[in-house]
């Protein structure tokens, strides 16, 4: 029973979006493990951009900077 976890930010991946990447996730699992997509969690978390850091700063920040 695979878990998958993605967190991306939450900045405007539409519910298409996501769906094609539940879908394409699940596909990949199926077609080199060989899983079973019926038992196959594909979970997507959004993260609000000032609660993502890098280089210790939040994505926030460097948006406005234009990074």
């Amino acid at each position: 029973m695979p878990y998958v976890n993605i967190r991306i930010t939450k900045d405007g991946a539409t519910a298409e979006q996501k769906a094609k990447v539940i879908a394409g996730v699940t596909q990949v699992l199926v077609d080199v493990l060989g899983k079973n997509p019926q038992t196959t969690f594909v979970v997507i978390d959004e993260v609000e951009t000032d609660n993502w850091g890098i280089g210790g700063e939040s994505i926030s920040v460097r948006r406005k900077r234009g990074q």
